[in-house]
């Protein structure tokens, strides 16, 4: 398999492993949680015999299909994971098509394979299309545990440090829960000082983690759930 990948970069081979290995390094570097600049991912990506431009192609095509979002800000670009990044790593390393090639995976590649494992056990969505679909969550009273136990695997999976994202819950519960719902059940929970929801928003956030966030009439833009200690 490595020596297919060393000499043809436009072989489907070679993109299958690099696709994966590209998704894994900027997953490791922070991608999910803020954006990573295109030139730190690329020294991580980028190996013997190889250049940038091998890469450039599976990033446009990652970008399409929603898995990265690249955003150009004071000439520099900024590349995030998005959940569909994630879903799509999940499944590239589960795939039977996928493996290192061993004369060229260091400690780094490594260790991100091992965080991966450690932190993501249970944690990456699956869509409903690949497997049975989650149950609904019809009612406020089924949304609380639900969304509590949600709350404490995230922050530790993630080292979130007590600031979970509320665009991260809203998505780990996808389709159970409608938007609407979601929000007025978010915002009662802060009522019951269940949650604290907090305005602002984490630096280098995208539009789409903006926009599942919540947004309060008063307040703006409330972007972090926390507990009280």
């Amino acid at each position: 398999m490595s020596s297919k990948a060393g000499k043809n970069k436009d072989s489907k081979d070679f993109q299958t492993q690099a696709r994966t290995r590209l998704l894994l390094t900027l997953w490791d570097l922070g991608g999910s949680e803020a954006g990573v600049k295109k030139g730190d991912l690329t020294k991580r990506i980028v190996r013997t015999g190889e250049t940038s431009q091998d890469y450039k192609n599976i990033l446009t095509e990652l970008e399409e299909s929603k898995a990265v979002e690249i955003i150009n800000k004071n000439r520099v670009t900024q590349i995030s994971l998005t959940n569909e990044g994630r879903q799509s790593l999940a499944e590239g390393l589960k795939s039977a098509e996928f493996e290192f090639d061993g004369t060229q995976v260091g400690s780094r590649v490594a260790n991100a394979l091992l965080k991966w494992i450690r932190q993501m056990d249970g944690a990456v969505s699956v869509p409903a299309s690949k497997g049975k679909p989650a149950a609904e969550i019809g009612s406020y009273e089924k949304f609380k545990p639900e969304v509590l136990a949600l709350f404490e695997k995230l922050d530790k999976g993630h080292n979130y440090s007590g600031l979970v994202p509320i665009w991260h819950l809203r998505r780990e519960l996808g389709e159970q829960v409608g938007r609407e719902d979601f929000n007025e059940w978010l915002m009662k929970m802060q009522g019951e000082q269940l949650f604290y929801l907090q305005s602002g928003e984490a630096r280098g956030a995208t539009d789409d983690q903006k926009r599942d966030s919540i947004t309060d009439d008063v307040r703006g833009l409330l972007f972090f759930a926390s507990q009280q200690s």
